[in-house]
């Protein structure tokens, strides 16, 4: 229940800062947010590719990992 009201709490103060910017503004908030969307998805097909390499090709251990990487 605190995180929901701190959630609204928050969209509240960054509407109301919305309000008074140019419009610009609000399309450069867009494309922030756009970014971090596209980065979010490639993130996550990224991560899925490596886990069907690691199925296909097998895994190594981290200490593997950190030695071939130094």
């Amino acid at each position: 229940m605190e995180a929901t009201s701190r959630k609204q709490a928050l969209l509240k103060a960054i509407y109301e800062r919305l309000e008074q910017v140019y419009e610009d503004t609000l399309e450069d908030v867009l494309e922030l947010l756009n970014i971090s969307e596209r980065e979010d998805a490639e993130d996550i097909a990224d991560a899925v590719a490596e886990l069907e390499d690691a199925k296909v090709n097998g895994k190594i251990s981290w200490e593997q990992y950190q030695k071939e990487w130094k």
